[in-house]
């Protein structure tokens, strides 16, 4: 039997991840903050590298302390399959899978969904898009970006960035 036959990936922490059955336990945060550290935002269409790491932490940190950490995760499914672009995903039924992936995201990490989150993401888009892109004609009309201009970091610093907001966000209150 092989990774074909399995329908597995094995992850940067060595676990092997189905991908017709996910589990909770394959799930690994510091499997998500690597593989999102080393994704390019935008299928890699951008000027520089920018990652989908730093982009989940940008996300997270404009919503309120309730909503942070599932701000943080919200693209943590893209940690398990390419960071596909909304058209895409759409027109191809990815959306679909992205969803399965996500619910066992979000058990295992107690996150939610939320409009506020789609939101913030949809700011973040329009922020990305005019310092990061050479072209975004014909794109969705998108909300005022924010007004500090987006310098990408290193793919090493946004994974411990990552990891480092995860643990500040992942406050479990007893």
């Amino acid at each position: 039997m092989t990774e074909y036959d399995k329908h597995f990936i094995t992850t940067y922490t060595g676990k092997k991840f189905h991908y017709l059955e996910p589990s909770e336990d394959e799930v690994d945060i510091v499997d998500i903050a690597h593989h999102l550290s080393l994704k390019c935002r935008f299928a890699g269409a951008c000027k520089v590298l920018y990652s989908v790491a730093e982009h989940s932490v940008r996300v997270a940190e404009l919503l309120p302390p309730e909503l942070k950490l599932s701000g943080l995760l919200h693209d943590a499914s893209e940690a398990y399959m390419p960071d596909v672009p909304r058209p895409i995903k759409e027109s191809f039924g990815l959306r679909a899978y992205e969803d399965i992936l996500m619910e066992v995201i979000q058990k295992k990490f107690g996150t939610v969904s939320s409009s506020k989150i789609r939101e913030a993401d949809n700011i973040l888009i329009a922020t990305e898009s005019r310092d990061l892109m050479s072209n975004t004609d014909g794109w969705a009309k998108l909300p005022v970006p924010l007004t500090e201009t987006i310098q990408p970091l290193s793919s090493i610093y946004a994974e411990i960035l990552f990891l480092f907001k995860f643990s500040e966000y992942n406050v479990v209150e007893e």
